[in-house]
């Protein structure tokens, strides 16, 4: 047999005699690893509902965008005829001041 062969026989056997003489650190380490379990768990439930809120509020902003996308489509038509009015009613404000205007000018007139 091979000097290396040897070598990885006596390394095999070594491992072996380890977990034979040592059965409490086996165990130790299925206690950490149920314990890395558990928090790897609480992390994965915890990441879970902070999706499930995300959505929930994106969901939210969504209905909230349309609603208002909406409301801006319905009042597209009153803000197009208010501003009309307001147009109207600065011409007529414009026509107004033109015959007071007119009228102070002719009383000016009769008094000299």
């Amino acid at each position: 047999m091979s000097q290396t062969f040897f070598d990885s026989e006596v390394a095999e056997e070594s491992k072996t005699a380890q977990h034979t003489l040592n059965p409490q650190s086996e165990t130790t380490a299925l206690a950490l690893s149920a314990d890395d379990f558990s928090a790897l768990e609480e992390r994965v439930v915890r990441a879970v509902e902070l999706v499930k809120r995300e959505r929930l509020a994106r969901t939210a902003a969504d209905e909230r965008a349309a609603k208002a996308e909406a409301q801006l489509t319905e009042q597209s038509p009153l803000v197009d005829q208010m501003k009309q009015e307001i147009r109207s009613l600065r011409t007529e404000r414009d026509q107004v001041r033109q015959r007071v205007e007119r009228l102070l000018s002719q009383l000016d007139a009769l008094e000299l």
